[in-house]
């Protein structure tokens, strides 16, 4: 493995700047968490089907049960998934700061 080639496959296929700071701008600007799917006879009996966030509940008409259950957990994934990005970065930052160690303990 030559020198770098780790750090080049560690930054391959990378978000860019802007990329990440325009997800994290959305989920930063969507009403607070946390969302939760209600639908009637699984969650509370009698009603409509709805996502509850912190301001106003969100009626969605023609998506499916797993539609609903995967918008209303983004508005809590996508955070965590923000985060775990930004550390990764930070990690990769590490590595390249150490290029030369790490190649060597990773032919070892």
């Amino acid at each position: 493995m030559a020198q770098g080639s780790l750090i080049e496959i560690l930054q391959s296929g990378a978000l860019t700047d802007g990329e990440l700071a325009a997800i994290r701008d959305r989920a930063s600007s969507a009403t607070p968490g946390p969302w939760k799917f209600w639908l009637e006879g699984r969650n509370h009996e009698g009603g409509s089907d709805f996502i509850q966030t912190a301001d106003e509940d969100v009626a969605l008409r023609g998506a499916t049960i797993a539609d609903c259950d995967f918008i209303a957990a983004v508005r809590q994934d996508v955070p965590k998934l923000v985060a775990e990005i930004e550390r990764l970065q930070r990690l990769v930052a590490f590595l390249g700061a150490g290029e030369g160690e790490t190649a060597r303990a990773v032919k070892q």
